[in-house]
């Protein structure tokens, strides 16, 4: 019998579907989710694009050298190449970007659907834990935990997953307490069907399309934290490279050699609105009714 229910999901939702929406629709989204494919395959080839290591010094006799045909971007302060710098950074923004994105994520949405589910005592204390991570900035509070357990890659991802948590929660329990109210869910109650397989199997299935657009909206926010904290020394321990950290080093730089922080600066201004120009044509495509809002 609980086979024979089926969830209201809109046919369309499958990625050829929605990719061929998008061309269709919106080619800067389109163009935006390239920008964004180049980037990841230059960070994933990284050896293969540049000879140099990210913390190699090339040359001891011309730091803070000239853009040439050696060094596009020049060296730094210490010798090393920029440009192998920028594409090794590019893998430790991109990765804090999509990590933290992904636990806050899966975090959020099971707690927004059992608040949203469930109700009664559980509901009034996630959503008051909730409440009490959305009353601090963001920024603040990521600096205060990076703080209290020190620089290190692993600190920033628990960092950001902690501050975007609460959000992800109300959002999916607002679609939840929608979604309980629909026939087939009713039905699947009235067959005995567990609070568990009705909120996953069920319920969490027609919140994908949000939590979609939702990830690629957090993904730019998590890496300009990422590239404030950076900025602010409170990042990526040296001698790594991120994009946050490059732009901090290089400002003192900045009237004699800009190239140290325009170039981080120029990555992390493509990166985060073609991420967001991709999140607005997925919201389109997953949701017409919100086009003309």
């Amino acid at each position: 019998m609980e086979k024979k229910i089926k969830n209201t999901v809109e046919d369309g939702h499958g990625f050829r579907s929605v990719c061929y929406r998008l061309w269709k629709e919106n080619k800067v989204a389109v163009f935006c989710a390239l920008l964004i494919v180049i980037f990841a395959l230059a960070a994933i080839c990284a050896p293969l694009l540049t000879p140099y290591g990210y913390d190699e010094i090339v040359t001891d006799t011309y730091r803070l050298s000239q853009p040439s045909l050696a060094h596009p971007l020049g060296t730094d302060e210490v010798g090393r190449d920029v440009f192998t710098r920028l594409l090794y950074g590019a893998r430790i923004s991109l990765m804090v970007g999509i990590v933290p994105t992904i636990i806050s994520m899966i975090v959020g949405a099971l707690l927004g659907i059992i608040a949203g589910f469930v109700g009664g005592k559980a509901d009034a204390v996630i959503m008051r834990l909730a409440d009490i991570m959305l009353a601090f900035p963001s920024m603040l509070l990521a600096m205060v935990i990076m703080y209290t357990l020190g620089d290190g890659i692993i600190n920033i991802f628990l960092a950001l997953a902690l501050v975007n948590w609460a959000s992800v929660a109300r959002i999916v329990r607002a679609e939840t307490l929608k979604l309980k109210e629909t026939e087939y869910v009713e039905a699947a109650r009235s067959i005995g069907v567990s609070k568990w397989k009705i909120m996953m199997r069920h319920i969490l299935p027609n919140c994908i399309p949000s939590l979609i657009v939702l990830f690629t909206l957090n993904i730019p926010s998590a890496i300009l934290s990422e590239s404030a904290l950076g900025f602010l020394g409170l990042g990526i321990e040296k001698p790594m490279a991120s994009w946050g950290l490059m732009v901090n080093t290089g400002r003192q730089y900045l009237y004699t050699n800009p190239w140290l922080s325009l170039a981080p600066s120029a990555a992390i201004m493509l990166v985060v609105l073609a991420f967001n120009f991709l999140g607005d044509g997925l919201r389109d495509v997953l949701d017409p009714h919100l086009k003309n809002q």
